[in-house]
């Protein structure tokens, strides 16, 4: 039996715009391409989705439903940098991460030792962190299959949790529209309904070989979700880029002097980390990451540069020097060089 987790941050380009702009907040605002270009919405915050404003949805169009709507461009690489952020969180728990998107992911906690292996309580953690650390929030579903953990993770959104427990699956899929199924579109959907199937219940009455016969292959993934079955595994991604630690202060870190005195610890948990990696693995260029108290960030790392706690303090003191203000997120980490593909180039060159 899996424990999975699937975590979704709540509109998170537009949730990015507003935490760097508060004057985003509390009015309808959508981040995408411009009306006159033909640009279209790439995400909205939620004030914005009452007047149904919605993704993929032409921007021209999205101004005649809410005419106060303000759309920004995309900043892709601050999307890109807070993603990484939220991944490297995930990591502290588990290597199992199948990444959908920037924004979301499958997590298999089964063998994790976090909190008793409680999934629960790992996905309340991982709420937490990434809100301390990104004043953005996130939703999350537990539940003991990839099909199950999505369609919870969005029961109870904004920022919300719902756990399906094995005890609960069957109860849950009974009352699931067809619609909420893996892998059934628009077409499929018209198709069951004509049957007179709108609910899992409406397909569990019906004969598996009959769904055979009129879906192919795909009737026998059907019978399975209506019985709440979800054998797919989380797809870990192929290779690993780096490893590293981060810690989120509750209070702001005022000098050089004190973010230097929670090096070791960071260095502690690192070296913990890194004796967990694949034998495959070398460590390379070791650096550190500073956010400061205002939301700005710098990353800063070095070639040839060797792991020993003076190493990162060197890296820190030159980090800070960049921003000289109070420090509320200190990581440290190293790339990783992946010995079977350099074997590999080696054996092409």
């Amino acid at each position: 039996m899996r424990k999975i987790i699937h975590v979704d941050c709540d509109a998170f380009f537009a949730a990015i715009e507003m935490r760097d702009d508060p004057s985003l907040a509390n009015r309808p605002m959508a981040v995408g391409g411009l009306a006159e270009q033909r640009g279209v919405i790439a995400t909205c915050n939620y004030e914005a989705r009452a007047y149904g404003v919605r993704s993929a949805m032409a921007s021209a169009h999205a101004l005649k439903l809410c005419p106060d709507l303000l759309i920004v461009r995309p900043r892709r690489e601050a999307y890109r940098e807070a993603s990484q952020e939220i991944h490297t969180i995930f990591r502290s728990y588990t290597d199992l991460i199948e990444p959908l998107s920037l924004d979301e992911a499958f997590l298999d906690v089964t063998g994790c030792e976090h909190f008793a292996g409680s999934a629960t309580r790992i996905a309340q953690d991982i709420r937490r962190r990434v809100w301390q650390q990104l004043r953005i929030t996130v939703s999350a579903g537990v539940a003991p299959n990839k099909f199950l953990a999505k369609i919870a993770s969005d029961w109870k959104k904004p920022d919300g949790l719902f756990v399906i427990t094995p005890a609960q699956v069957d109860e849950f899929v009974l009352g699931l529209p067809v619609t909420k199924l893996h892998g059934v579109g628009r077409v499929t959907a018209e198709k069951l309904q004509r049957m007179g199937i709108r609910t899992c219940a409406d397909l569990r009455a019906r004969n598996r070989l009959d769904l055979l016969r009129d879906f192919g292959s795909f009737g026998e993934r059907l019978w399975g979700l209506a019985h709440g079955i979800d054998e797919r595994p989380v797809q870990v991604e192929s290779r690993r880029q780096s490893v590293s630690v981060e810690n989120t202060y509750d209070r702001d870190l005022p000098d050089l002097a004190a973010c230097l005195e929670r090096l070791p610890e960071l260095l502690q948990e690192l070296t913990r980390r890194m004796a967990r990696l694949d034998s495959r693995y070398r460590p390379g260029k070791p650096f550190v990451k500073l956010k400061f108290h205002d939301f700005t960030q710098t990353t800063l790392e070095q070639s040839g540069a060797g792991l020993e706690l003076e190493d990162y303090a060197d890296l820190l003191a030159v980090a800070f020097a960049r921003g000289k203000r109070p420090v509320r997120l200190i990581g440290v980490g190293v790339r990783l060089i992946d010995s079977r593909n350099q074997a590999e180039q080696l054996r092409l060159f």
